[in-house]
């Protein structure tokens, strides 16, 4: 019954293929309005990716009761690593370059009010108030200098004069009471010696507008645009003021992602353009036909983009995916149903002569009505078992996920629409014409089948398949259990640090006039960062909500205990949270240690230490309650929080949360943690500290912050992604399994059909380990590939052998057609796909690049499974029925 329902269908469309494709265009017209006419969707991967938590509810509740800061900041490192950079005249140069900054209007209108704070400045501003001191008569001015103060005071001063005043303000006993509330230590790398006047390096601050709005009411998107625009502009400014150093800042970063992209697309457009005319020009060795098979893909295109915006699904970095997949479906497909046709139509056979060989030559139409009935069973079968099999993901509970399963499910769809009607109608009809009008013969043999390199390649792997299918087998499903062991050790940590542009290799830059791509060091500022400096980007800083008894003594206690197990103080006073050097105790931590070895975790621990040194109030209050002598209230934390309100609120409100009613409710701690570090590992660290105070006070610790919270979401996403992963799989080997029992009887089908997916699947996550290429949220759904195109694969290799099988073809003559016929279809769109998306791996931008080994390396393998895998699995199923048979004849023979 299949077989006439195939016959029907593809009769059907060849006689009205004219309604056929007019009908298709005007669907396609409609659908694809929804690109303008739709709801525009937002891009926000943020919404996207919700998860209710501990976490995210902790950092709900610090946004709603605590002042949380927002501000932007660029971070500018001035270095010489073989030099000093406390000199009177790199300090000077600083100061000349802040002032620059602020004469720039475009600039200057972003600046905080805080401006800018660097170690140039600590020692400028002491320099200031000494000269107040010496020309005082009996008043003395305590306001903030400007930066043309700064700059004079330092002028005003000899190098030997520079050199002591840092002797005093780096004095770790004696410069505190110079310094003031600013640690000079903090623009200090990790690696310099504390009381030293010379160092390798150093950090400057810049604070700019906080991202809710810019003073002038401007919005909060405006406002981030002028601060990246800004930052790029302070960075084409440094190089004219030092000769070695970066500025950082996240509009530098964007910047520098999104020129890569550019530069990579620029160098990788013309050659996967190339590689991809160059394999469908092998492949179909007709332009017509190559044309056709486009229009048929922007078709499938056109109806994505449409359904998108129809169903306002907004972009995100899942949807990447998707038409990648439709693609590679599409051109799998076209070739599919060309060779097909090419088969019915007699390999080559001309008008004029009316046969070749024994084939009599067919029309285009026959043609088509033959060998798309041949396969256009396989098509509707992996339409609905990858359809349905995407389309499962809906369940998830996350919307990008829902988003996902709903937009590749409808292009699946599209894809079949396109190729299981559209494109045959398009194909008969202008072969016909090309026929009837030039008598331009369109019947040509099918790739693989003609002598030749393939043809010869395709025949050894029939020699295999035929003499040694259980060596094959057992081979194949050895590795694909070395790759599932080795899956287990896949690193499953999202890094944003990962996703910043590399520098380009030697080859790229050698490449004529605009090919040539931009020095790209990015990735290499942020690494230095991590290594040297407490990062002040926006993945820099981790933090804790404490609620409960945050009055009880025990609670600051707990807090003072717990970040001294982070700092240590080291044996060499170094701390190490940073990865400093050899003497490092703590390089396994993300959390920031100080120059002085205590962790950077700031709270009421070291608001009580900053307010008790400026504040005599404080510090006389404090020593009444202080009965342990360990710097912290023992009784009447109460009131002592109350002192602390009254000496400076603002500072107090930022780590302590009081109610109307003078209750105090939480507190919270801000950790400075490594921006280069992998969210999972400072969440871990965070929720450390957080367990520790737990376990040793009455509160609830909960470890927070925008690092933790996209910790939680990237393992709430990958677990999601996994289960969808799996219920995919689940999905399609039902519906094969009921396929094949439905239309042969033979459920076993299905099984063997899945497995070399199967295989291929852990062929690939067993080599994503071998190139030490992450399992997460961003390659999970790029091996959704491997199971959407490798189930194609499967399933047309399976329906081409059953097919042989069911008209009486020898088993050795149907691995033989099945491979050579079928099989060069496949090579042929595995080579067209493989060579368009691998080429991506060449790209400068690390996604781009992952996404392109990733892409090719499962369409590589679902081939050579297809090819290898399942034909000998066939062949070995058919050997074992025979064997059945022979035995139940003879049962009745005797």
């Amino acid at each position: 019954m299949s077989d006439t329902l195939s016959d029907r269908y593809s009769n059907a469309v060849i006689s009205y293929r004219r309604w056929i494709i007019v009908f298709v265009l005007l669907l396609t017209a409609v659908v694809a309005a929804g690109i303008v006419l739709g709801d525009d969707p937002v891009d926000d991967d943020s919404d996207q990716f919700d998860v209710d938590s501990p976490e995210t509810t902790a950092l709900e509740e610090i946004d709603e009761t605590y002042a949380t800061d927002t501000q932007s900041i660029t971070q500018v490192v001035v270095r010489e690593d073989s030099g000093d950079v406390l000199t009177r005249e790199s300090l000077l140069e600083g100061l000349r370059f802040q002032q620059e900054i602020r004469d720039v209007e475009s600039i200057n209108q972003t600046h905080d009010e805080d401006g800018a704070v660097g170690l140039e400045n600590v020692v400028a501003t002491i320099a200031v108030f000494e000269d107040r001191a010496a020309d005082a008569n009996g008043t003395h001015d305590t306001s903030e200098p400007t930066l043309e103060e700064q700059r004079q005071a330092l002028e005003s001063r000899s190098a030997e004069e520079v050199e002591a005043l840092l002797e005093r303000v780096l004095d770790p006993d004696q410069g505190q009471e110079l310094r003031g509330s600013e640690d000079p230590y903090a623009f200090l790398p990790a690696s310099y010696e504390p009381g030293s006047v010379e160092s390798e390096s150093r950090l400057t601050l810049l604070f700019h507008e906080e991202g809710d709005g810019a003073s002038d009411g401007t919005s909060s998107d405006e406002a981030a645009t002028a601060v990246s625009d800004a930052q790029l502009e302070i960075e084409s400014m440094f190089d004219e003021h030092f000769e070695d150093g970066f500025v950082f800042g996240e509009g530098i970063t964007d910047a520098a992602s999104a020129s890569a992209v550019g530069d990579s697309f620029a160098i990788i457009t013309p050659v996967a353009f190339v590689l991809v005319l160059f394999v469908l020009a092998v492949t179909y060795r007709d332009l017509v036909d190559v044309l056709i098979g486009f229009l048929g893909i922007g078709v499938v295109m056109a109806w994505v983009g449409g359904i998108q915006g129809w169903l306002a699904i907004p972009g995100d970095s899942m949807l990447i995916a998707v038409p990648f997949l439709l693609i590679g479906l599409s051109i799998d497909y076209s070739l599919h149903v060309v060779m097909r046709y090419r088969e019915a139509r007699g390999g080559g056979a001309t008008q004029s002569t009316g046969t070749m060989g024994n084939a009599t030559a067919v029309t285009a139409a026959d043609g088509m009505r033959r060998g798309f009935a041949g396969v256009v069973l396989a098509l509707a079968a992996a339409t609905v078992s990858t359809g349905v099999g995407f389309f499962s993901n809906v369940v998830s509970p996350l919307p990008a996920i829902q988003n996902f399963a709903v937009l590749s499910a409808s292009g699946i769809l599209a894809t079949f629409i396109a190729f299981g009607a559209f494109v045959p109608a398009v194909k008969t009809e202008i072969d016909e014409q090309l026929e009837r009008r030039f008598d331009w013969t369109r019947a040509k043999q099918p790739f693989g089948m003609d002598a030749g390199i393939v043809h010869d390649a395709l025949e050894r792997i029939v020699s295999l398949v035929r003499a040694a299918p259980v060596g094959v087998v057992v081979v194949a499903f050895l590795l694909a259990s070395a790759g599932a062991y080795g899956a287990t050790g896949l690193d499953t940590e999202f890094n944003q640090a990962d996703f910043l542009p590399e520098d380009a290799p030697e080859w790229a830059k050698a490449l004529p006039g605009p090919l040539a791509p931009d020095t790209y060091t990015v990735s290499d500022d942020l690494s230095y960062l991590g290594e040297h400096f407490a990062d002040h980007g926006p993945d820099s800083q981790s933090q804790i909500l404490i609620q409960g008894d945050v009055t009880d003594p025990e609670t600051l206690t707990a807090v003072q205990s717990a970040t001294a197990a982070v700092g240590g103080g080291g044996e060499d006073g170094d701390g190490g949270g940073r990865v400093s050097g050899e003497n490092s105790t703590h390089a396994n931590t993300t959390i920031d240690v100080r120059a002085d070895g205590t962790a950077a975790i700031d709270g009421p621990q070291t608001l009580i230490a900053s307010l008790s040194t400026e504040n005599e109030t404080v510090a006389s209050e404090l020593e009444q309650r202080d009965a342990t002598g360990n710097g912290l209230p023992d009784e009447d934390v109460t009131g002592f929080y109350d002192v602390l309100f009254d000496a400076d609120e603002a500072e107090a409100s930022a780590v302590l949360h009081r109610t109307d009613d003078g209750e105090y409710e939480s507190t919270r701690l801000l950790l400075s943690v490594r921006g280069d570090a992998a969210s999972q590992s400072v969440a871990s660290d965070t929720e450390a500290v957080a367990a520790a105070i737990s376990s040793s006070a009455p509160v609830t610790a909960t470890a927070t912050g925008g690092v933790v919270t996209t910790a939680v979401v990237q393992d709430a996403l990958l677990e999601t992604l996994v289960q969808a992963f799996t219920i995919t799989v689940v999905v399609i080997l039902v519906f094969l399994t009921l396929l094949y029992w439905v239309r042969h009887r033979a459920p076993s089908l299905g099984v063997l059909t899945l497995a070399p997916v199967v295989a291929a699947l852990a062929w690939l996550l067993g080599a994503m380990a071998l190139l030490d290429v992450p399992f997460n949220t961003e390659t999970v759904v790029m091996t959704s590939l491997a199971i959407g195109l490798g189930v194609d694969y499967s399933i047309h290799v399976s329906e081409r052998f059953v097919d042989e099988r069911t008209n009486g073809t020898p088993l050795s003559e149907a691995v033989r057609t099945t491979i050579t016929g079928t099989g060069g279809a496949l090579l042929g769109s595995a080579a067209t796909t493989a060579a368009g998306f691998g080429v991506l791996a060449l790209s400068l931008s690390p996604p781009l690049r992952r996404f392109g080994l990733v892409t090719g390396l499962s369409i590589i393998f679902a081939l050579v499974a297809c090819l290898t895998v399942l034909p000998c699995l066939l062949v070995l199923r058919e050997r074992l029925l025979d064997k059945f048979r022979r035995r139940k004849r003879e049962e009745q023979y005797l």
